[in-house]
């Protein structure tokens, strides 16, 4: 008789329940994570069988507990949160939730709808390294927006003058400048020549002269804040800065560990070669593509999986077609980062995006549409690990004739 397993995960206990081929509850765990909680789930489930012949349906595809099933060879299938939520009805009136009737959930979805999942199947070791990086990039990131956004906001309040000097607030100059003169009154005194000091002594790359950048600082609005909240306030700007200056050199360390990643991986030529991916774009895309070529079945399914597609509803006389929001968002972000570039170096998708803004779609959703259409060929290299060739790029070359 063949069993089935529904695993509830949680960060402290894990619920899991055993049905067999009439839905009947076979078993029931309660496990703790630790390493003697995991080694005896490992045990109770071999007891019940070969590894390979029990499969374990799960809420998530990756974390520790996912790789230790997976390792020890069981049939893994991720199923989605929203699906357990919509299958509670099949078994209970009431919406109540409880972790081992969610493990039963699992268990028996996988059970009746076990065809419709897909096996988990893990990266290769390259593979998860990049995903580590740049996942753990795009955190910081995230951070660093943040943290810049704060110190903006409150430079805007005190001294306007000092966010206006250069480029990017968060830039290593603008962090320089900021932690030597962290007040309007601190940088009073500040004339052309030891301006001039300042930046060769920081590195600045002399884009702007120092009279320049005065001048900026100075038709900045005048500050009208007391001395003593301005101290204050020159205490906040010291305490983001600092925060600020080693989260960037961070950024630029991990970014130089992804070009090596992604020029050394062996799926890198594929998508280095697009228009304009480069490298940090490349090692996004192919951190969420993975290297499992039987993930994405379809360039419809990749695109649906990357948020691209729209969600078109048919009822009726009603027919509507929205944005889509459950996706992979940093597939999502990746791809739509890409197509953004790729228009200002291919004549193809510049025709493309430009075609959608004449329509009337906004910037965002001319990328979107874009992007969809950078998917069909995407996919086709990716799944045929070929590097893009504009000469084989049919649509692109039938551009070029007609131009």
């Amino acid at each position: 008789m063949r069993l089935f397993v529904g695993v509830d995960w949680a960060s402290r206990e894990h619920a899991v329940c055993v049905v067999d081929e009439t839905g009947g509850v076979r078993r029931r765990l309660q496990i703790v994570h630790s390493a003697t909680g995991l080694a005896a789930l490992l045990s109770e489930l071999r007891r019940l069988g070969d590894p390979a012949t029990l499969p374990i349906a799960i809420e998530r595809p990756t974390g520790l507990l996912v790789d230790t099933l997976v390792e020890a060879g069981f049939p893994v299938y991720p199923v989605h949160p929203n699906a357990v939520v919509a299958s509670r009805a099949r078994y209970r009136a009431a919406t109540s939730k409880s972790d081992p009737h969610d493990a039963y959930v699992l268990a028996d979805v996988l059970r009746t709808d076990g065809h419709r999942l897909r096996r988990l199947q893990p990266l290769q070791a390259a593979t998860r390294a990049l995903r580590a990086l740049v996942r753990g990039r795009e955190d910081l990131l995230a951070t660093r927006m943040a943290l810049a956004n704060q110190l903006r906001a409150l430079l805007e309040r005190f001294w306007p003058g000092a966010l206006g000097l250069f480029a990017a607030i968060e830039s290593p100059i603008a962090l320089a400048f900021l932690a030597r003169y962290p007040t309007p009154q601190s940088a009073a005194r500040l004339g052309p020549k030891r301006l001039a000091a300042f930046l060769a002594q920081a590195g600045y790359s002399g884009r702007r002269r120092p009279a320049e950048l005065l001048t900026r600082l100075r038709a900045a609005p005048p500050s009208h804040t007391p001395a003593a909240e301005a101290a204050a306030n020159g205490h906040l700007v010291g305490g983001l800065v600092a925060s600020l200056r080693p989260l960037v050199a961070e950024i630029a360390r991990l970014s130089k560990l992804i070009e090596q990643a992604i020029a050394q991986h062996a799926d890198g030529p594929v998508l280095m070669g697009f228009p304009r991916a480069g490298r940090l774009n490349a090692a996004r895309l192919l951190a969420e593509l993975g290297d499992d070529r039987t993930r994405f079945g379809s360039a419809a399914q990749l695109a649906a999986e990357a948020g691209v597609a729209p969600v078109t509803t048919r009822s009726g006389k009603y027919h509507g077609v929205s944005f889509r929001r459950a996706c992979n968002k940093r597939l999502r972000q990746a791809v739509v980062c890409f197509a953004d570039h790729s228009r200002h170096s291919s004549a193809w998708a510049a025709a493309i995006y430009a075609r959608a803004r004449t329509r009337g779609c906004h910037h965002a959703h001319a990328v979107r549409i874009l992007a969809r259409a950078w998917l069909q060929v995407l996919w086709r290299c990716w799944r045929d690990r070929i590097p893009y060739d504009p000469a084989k790029h049919r649509a692109a070359q039938q551009l070029l004739a007609a131009g």
